[in-house]
């Protein structure tokens, strides 16, 4: 399905471009045939995923600094990419957050993750609805998070994603009639460059992960894009509002219910540029 022209002439949007999961997209999209625009605050670390996709002999994505918080900046970014024509699809990747219980989170630090992973998310497909999808369809992915159950230590995190979850239920449902659609993806314990930000006191509890994971390992940067690819493309035409959880199975397991070890699940490492966490191989 993922032939080479799959997404040939699109113009699709990626936040968040500029490292991990974003750039992994990126790079997939490009590969398809898509014309990638990389949003993201720093603009240093866009320019060299750009050089990167361009090394590789695919057109070089345009590069746009913005933080989707600021809902001016999102409207000035948005008019630049639909300037040069139509936006196809929108990947709503950027977010980010910190490790904290609740009875520590500041208001400043609650609001800057909720704007970060559910305001500017919604600034990001508002904006690319009113200038493009509105008129000429198209699809949207959000990137949300395994925060079912609970989010211990990320409960700011947690609210927004679930918030953004709802409202791509909804858009699914107000766009339809626009030929839009929009769906979600939630990335479970992922290995990504994201992970080197949290502290190090944090990393034994980082380390324990793959234990409480039905698979017995954390997931790859690819194994999520190539979940996001699936969605944007024409063989998820009848898919929308749903959600593609990619997390090894963690929210099934159970108290009470050992989950045995084992080393039966191979990766899926699709993104050559990917880099492994030292601290989070196995042995």
């Amino acid at each position: 399905m993922f032939r080479a022209d799959l997404f040939a002439g699109q113009r699709i949007v990626v936040t968040g471009g500029g490292s991990g999961i974003g750039r992994c997209t990126a790079h997939e999209l490009a590969a398809l045939g898509a014309h990638v625009a990389l949003v993201g605050r720093t603009l240093e670390k866009l320019t060299t995923v750009a050089d990167e996709i361009e090394a590789t002999g695919k057109p070089r994505p345009t590069t746009h600094a913005c933080d989707i918080r600021v809902e001016a900046q999102v409207q000035a970014v948005v008019a630049e990419v639909a300037s040069g024509g139509r936006i196809d699809a929108l990947v709503n990747n950027a977010g980010g957050q910190f490790l904290s219980p609740l009875r520590d989170i500041s208001i400043n630090g609650w609001d800057a993750v909720v704007r970060n992973n559910l305001t500017g998310g919604f600034l990001m497909a508002r904006e690319v609805y009113r200038a493009s999808m509105e008129k000429h369809g198209g699809s949207i992915v959000n990137i949300i998070a395994d925060m079912w159950r609970s989010m211990p230590m990320m409960g700011h995190s947690g609210a927004a994603r679930a918030g953004m979850l709802s409202f791509t239920e909804t858009a699914a449902v107000e766009w339809a009639c626009s030929g839009v659609r929009v769906n979600a993806v939630a990335p479970g314990y992922i290995a990504s460059s994201g992970f080197t930000k949290y502290p190090e006191g944090a990393r034994p509890f980082l380390q324990q992960m793959p234990d409480w994971i039905p698979l017995k390992r954390m997931g790859t940067e690819s194994e999520t894009s190539a979940a996001i690819v699936f969605l944007l493309s024409e063989a998820a035409a009848f898919i929308t509002g749903s959600c593609i959880r990619v997390d090894g199975g963690a929210p099934n397991a159970r108290v009470g219910w050992p989950l045995a070890d084992h080393r039966k699940s191979e990766p899926y490492r699709g993104f050559p540029l990917e880099t492994e966490v030292d601290f989070l191989k196995r042995t």
